[in-house]
């Protein structure tokens, strides 16, 4: 039972016409300390008792129950609640001790399935900082989700079918070489794509001809289809090189090629349900009773689908194939409009678990201020500008830790930690303007600052020799190792908030905390001094590297033990 349940429960059996949901949600943390780690005001119960909040307080107080209290005291219309330290402490460090890393799993999930549409790059494009937001929050997502008790599958959706294959495939046929795309496959398709769409702006006779191969691409035709799958595997094989580098995977590469097949269903059933009408020779269906205005457009005038018709069907085949508790779709907030007509869509068809589709949204990475843009050339490729985060990782452990052994296992997962981590602690929603410096500084909120104080942990540890005793009692009662222990004990409902609000930056921002109070506690306490707490310390010390190890992992960061 958390401090938040402890506190509810002793004031419910004190003032039982609040429920405990009531009570909880009026307890306020202090500002300052001194005013006890929670306070709950009276002014609620006024109107009931027909008396004035400081009355009220000070006769509540006389009912509780103090044990496992400090102290409780009436201050003015407030009941200030100081928990009993020792007692906390020592059953929040056994707990941790004694689960390891398995501490604040919880079955939550029962082995159902989420399935998650995730990183979906385009087929012969490189891979760029653009992806990674949807590539980093789907994974950790995914590891989130398994720590409550599900079981994720990653769902890499390709952008692999379009006009642009058209455009690829009359570029290829202009300027292309075999050998050159053998070389340099994504960079090789990328230039002749952007030549393309630039010679495009001044000759409407190449998107005509675009257009024509595409549709004989979605007839079949033999070079197209080459032509098609040969770009598709080569591009394949480059992703799979930069997944391995952010130690991402996936169950699934079924991409939107994977669906054409599978549409025409959806179109019989909109129209076995009488939900389909014409519209300027179009198919579409009606949503304004969902509140979305513009209608959901099937198929085109000329017969062919679109996107949410593709969309669909990824979805119905995903709820036949898996089963899902949760299918969650991590991608840009300008699709916001597009999903929000697929769940309208769904529940139209009268399936039920439409309730059980999100799209999880998120902001742009600019870079100057500047939108980034594959068509114009305008991009930050993720290979470079990985390498270049590891070199800055390398050259700070270099200036600090010259003789480190595997420096350049350190400054790989330093350097890749970093990127994740930045992405990560941006609230979703937001975008941020990427700058690689600030990402890589072992000072401020950083993933390298959130590592440096786990492997500074382990090096304590090291030198006091120090194994905790999962029998032992370990206690202690001072404020800042107190402000620690608030937070490990927190660290299980932070994960079911992450999880509930599809938030990792939740546990990015948990851990920046954690990393924070116990700097701040090792500055001023002698943990290696000999003295009654020592092994208490060093078992706060174990724990926290415990938990700042767990939390990291769940956001797809290595812990190094020496930095």
């Amino acid at each position: 039972m958390d401090t938040k349940q402890t506190v509810a429960q002793s004031i419910h059996q004190a003032v039982p016409d609040l429920t405990l949901e009531q009570i909880t949600q009026l307890l306020e943390t202090p500002k300052n300390a001194e005013m006890g780690d929670l306070a709950f005001p009276t002014f609620s119960l006024t109107k009931v008792l027909r008396k004035a909040p400081q009355m009220i307080a000070s006769e509540i107080v006389e009912k509780l129950d103090t044990t496992g209290f400090e102290k409780i005291e009436a201050v003015g219309p407030y009941i200030n609640f100081f928990l009993d330290k020792a007692s906390i402490s020592s059953r929040v460090l056994g707990d941790v001790i004694t689960a390891g890393n398995h501490y604040a799993e919880q079955d939550l999930g029962h082995g159902r399935n989420v399935a998650i549409d995730m990183s979906s790059p385009n087929i012969a494009k490189p891979f760029s900082i653009g992806h990674l937001r949807s590539t980093v929050i789907g994974d950790s997502l995914a590891l989130i989700f398994e720590k409550l008790g599900y079981k994720a599958v990653k769902i890499n959706h390709l952008g692999d079918w379009g006009k642009q294959f058209g455009m690829l495939i009359v570029a290829y046929q202009k300027w292309g070489s075999e050998e050159a795309v053998k070389a340099h496959p994504i960079d090789e398709l990328l230039k002749l794509y952007v030549r393309i769409n630039a010679e495009a702006e001044n000759d409407p006779s190449i998107d005509e001809e675009a257009r024509t191969w595409f549709r004989k691409l979605e007839d079949g035709d033999e070079e197209a289809t080459r032509l098609w799958q040969w770009f598709r595997d080569e591009s394949l094989v480059e992703f799979s090189r930069l997944y391995d580098e952010l130690e991402v995977s996936f169950d699934s590469y079924n991409g939107e090629a994977f669906y054409n097949d599978k549409m025409d269903e959806v179109v019989d059933i909109l129209t076995q349900k009488g939900l389909l009408e014409e519209s300027q020779g179009a198919q579409v269906v009606n949503l304004e009773k969902y509140g979305i205005e513009h209608p959901a457009l099937i198929k085109k005038s000329d017969g062919a689908t679109l996107y949410i018709t593709r969309d669909l069907a990824a979805a119905l085949y995903r709820k036949r194939t898996y089963d899902f508790a949760k299918a969650i779709y991590v991608v840009g907030n300008e699709q916001s409009a597009h999903f929000k007509q697929l769940k309208a869509l769904l529940k139209e068809m009268d399936y039920e678990w439409s309730d059980d589709v999100t799209h999880v949204a998120f902001g742009l990475v600019t870079k100057d201020g500047k939108k980034l843009s594959t068509r114009k050339g305008n991009v930050i490729l993720l290979e470079p500008t990985i390498a270049e985060a590891v070199s800055r990782a390398k050259a700070q452990i270099e200036a600090k830790n010259p003789d480190l052994p595997h420096k350049d296992e350190v400054a790989h997962a330093v350097g890749v930690g970093a990127i994740k981590f930045y992405d990560l602690k941006t609230d979703r929603l937001n975008g941020y303007d990427f700058n690689l410096e600030a990402m890589v500084s072992f000072e401020g909120e950083t993933g390298p600052y959130v590592q440096y104080a786990h492997a500074r942990i382990q090096s304590i540890l090291k030198k006091a020799n120090f194994t905790p005793d999962p029998e032992a009692h370990y206690s202690l009662n001072d404020s800042e190792s107190w402000e620690i222990i608030k937070l490990l004990q927190d660290f299980p409902r932070i994960i079911v908030r992450s999880a509930d609000n599809f938030e990792p930056s939740i546990i990015a921002k948990f851990a920046i905390s954690l990393a924070q109070s116990f700097n701040k506690y090792y500055a001023h306490t002698r943990i290696l001094d000999d003295s009654p707490e020592r092994d208490s310390r060093l078992a706060l010390s174990y724990a926290t590297a415990v938990v700042l190890k767990e939390a990291l992992r769940l956001l797809g960061v290595q812990a190094p033990d020496e930095m």
